[in-house]
């Protein structure tokens, strides 16, 4: 069932026009108000051309009055009476990673449910791809659903359901399953009075292979709507579209966010980063925290910022593939030592640094 509910969030392709607008009509019914006109784009950025900017809800005012603040108001509500049906959710320390060892464990299936349903979705859909579309877009998003990406809150309902913890009442599973044909057949929405303007999915979703799939694609954007409304992401990190599409030296050097750099340099490749960047070396040393790999200290060119140094280092811990991601972090230009400059990126001294058994 999680797969299932994946595939829904991560589709491509037209949308079931159809089957969306019987749902929303369906839901502004349900908020006292007659079946909009329906508005189709073809991107959430084009949506914004046609939608009021920026929040809708106001203090003091009377949620009736905007067919949004209704459905909105029927939506808390809903999930409220159906949380309410459920247990707390769990809080599971150092679980196993498998399923079945949760069950041989003697883990409750509502537990299971949780940690192998609703977190993997939560992550991957919520947090990361509607949380990078909406990023992408700005401030001036408004009151609006997700559609396909709604698809963590419904499947935690039906699949308590169908273990048997949630018995809601007929309305409530008919409202419901409202829901989820939206977030089976449509991308984002806004409602509005007399019109509903809906996005459609996107043309593209690229994910790296891996047990909890990551949004990337090594050569071109991740996630691509019709109208060319693209987010480019380099293993799950959300980045500008040169580093994927033309990293340079000029470029990384010019760049202030730590993370897109490492990104930059991962994909133009540290070997040539290192030898296009004309980097002197000031010196190497086994890193006391990591052992069996090297720190490596050198000098910036000019115009990269005054006073400072580039330590190269190995991340402690290991990717989910099983390589180790190597970095490159900026240092006061005083350091000589790579090992100074190491514990100073902790707030140590070097000697309080050549004592750690293992670093993260």
């Amino acid at each position: 069932m999680r797969d299932e509910w994946q595939s829904h969030a991560l589709a491509t392709g037209p949308s079931d026009r159809a089957a969306a607008e019987a749902a929303i009509s369906a839901l502004y019914r349900l908020a006292g108000r007659p079946p909009p006109e329906f508005t189709w784009v073809d991107s959430p950025r084009a949506a914004l051309r046609l939608v009021p900017p920026g929040p809708i809800r106001h203090p003091g005012r009377d949620p009736s009055d905007d067919v949004a603040n209704a459905i909105a108001d029927r939506w808390s509500a809903l999930r409220w009476r159906l949380d309410r049906l459920l247990p707390p959710r769990p809080w599971v320390p150092l679980a196993p990673e498998n399923a079945l060892d949760e069950l041989r464990a003697g883990r409750s299936l509502a537990t299971v449910a949780e940690t192998h349903l609703l977190a993997p979705l939560l992550s991957l859909v919520r947090d990361r791809v509607a949380g990078f579309v909406r990023a992408e877009l700005g401030d001036s998003v408004g009151l609006c659903w997700y559609g396909q990406h709604e698809v963590d809150w419904i499947a935690r309902f039906q699949v308590h359901r169908l273990l048997g913890g949630l018995s809601s009442t007929s309305a409530d599973s008919a409202e419901l399953e409202l829901w989820a044909v939206l977030a089976r057949s449509c991308g984002w929405w806004w409602p509005q009075e007399g019109r509903c303007v809906v996005s459609e999915r996107p043309v593209e979703v690229h994910l790296e292979a891996g047990d909890e799939p990551r949004l990337h694609h090594g050569s071109g954007p991740a996630v691509v709507y019709r109208d060319g409304f693209a987010l480019h992401l380099w293993h799950g990190t959300r980045v500008p579209a040169w580093v994927v599409e033309d990293p340079t030296h000029e470029r990384i050097a010019a760049e202030r966010n730590a993370e897109v750099r490492r990104c930059a340099i991962e994909r133009l490749g540290w070997r040539e980063f290192l030898d296009g960047a004309e980097l002197a070396l000031v010196g190497t040393a086994p890193d006391p925290g990591n052992g069996g790999h090297e720190l490596r200290l050198y000098d910036q060119p000019a115009g990269w910022g005054a006073h400072q140094r580039l330590l190269v280092t190995v991340n402690g811990s290991v990717e989910r593939d099983g390589t180790r991601r190597r970095y490159g972090l900026r240092v006061p230009a005083w350091f000589d030592d790579p090992v100074d400059a190491a514990a100073w990126t902790y707030g140590l001294t070097g000697a309080q640094y050549a004592l750690l058994v293992r670093r993260t």
